[in-house]
């Protein structure tokens, strides 16, 4: 695989798990009702993170969880439990009255202060583990070791793929004020509860994945990676079995 292969590889992988695209309506959902500046401007922000997290991880590997000694499944469990709150909230209706709230509190604020209060709620479990999941950490880590093969050079192509990546997330969420017109409020408040339902489901499936990938068969492959005959393997299979599993036997 030369350094050509490497970069189109590596975009793909990250696109497919980050999904920029997918995200925008729940981006929308969770900045719903600030102004369009700054929407952009927290776009921004969350991009800023997702670069620094990515390229921290594609550098180190694995450093930081294994210096607290977090596995991979751990990390998913707890990524689940986070974003399992969010969809409750969005589910409930609770996000609309906290963004509401929100506004108010900060209506004497600049935008860019408003933008980074925003952020900051955001952060967590938008920005990590919705956006750069369990998944995309697996990916940057597992090219991390393709491009040592490529030295220097495999190391720049891989951070210049993950800025790609960054900035066709900004450029998708830029594009959330288009939904939202095309919804109202009504429409939003529905999309809102809907979407907050998914996400639920969404976290119950990381959870699902972590208890597989840290136990022996405690979950059922087809209830935690369903439809794998139609779909690309996950990133947690490309890493192999979880430590301490044992080997299917026939």
């Amino acid at each position: 695989m030369g350094p050509a292969d490497f970069a189109i590889n590596f975009f793909v992988a990250l696109f497919a798990l980050i999904d920029p695209i997918g995200n925008v309506p729940l981006f929308a959902a969770a900045t719903a009702g600030t102004t369009r500046s700054g929407r952009r401007l927290t776009a921004i922000y969350i991009s800023i993170f997702a670069f620094a997290f990515l390229t921290f991880f594609f550098v180190t590997g694995l450093a930081l969880l294994r210096f607290f000694g977090i596995s991979m499944p751990a990390f998913r469990i707890a990524g689940g439990i986070l974003l399992l709150l969010l969809g409750l909230d969005m589910a409930r209706g609770d996000l609309l009255h906290s963004v509401a709230d929100s506004e108010r509190e900060a209506a004497e604020l600049s935008t860019q202060a408003r933008a980074l209060a925003q952020f900051e709620r955001l952060i967590v479990p938008f920005g990590m583990p919705l956006l750069i999941g369990p998944g995309a950490i697996s990916s940057a880590v597992i090219f991390a070791e393709e491009a040592r093969q490529f030295g220097p050079t495999g190391f720049a192509i891989g951070v210049a793929v993950i800025a790609a990546i960054c900035l066709i997330i900004v450029a998708a969420f830029w594009f959330t004020d288009l939904i939202s017109r095309a919804l109202g409020r009504v429409g939003a408040a529905v999309v809102i509860r809907v979407l907050g339902l998914i996400l639920c489901a969404m976290a119950v499936q990381f959870m699902l994945i972590g208890l597989r990938d840290s136990t022996v068969n405690l979950v059922r492959r087809e209830t935690a990676a369903p439809y794998q005959n139609d779909r690309h393997h996950t990133a947690a299979e490309l890493l192999g079995p979880a430590p301490g599993a044992r080997p299917a036997t026939r």
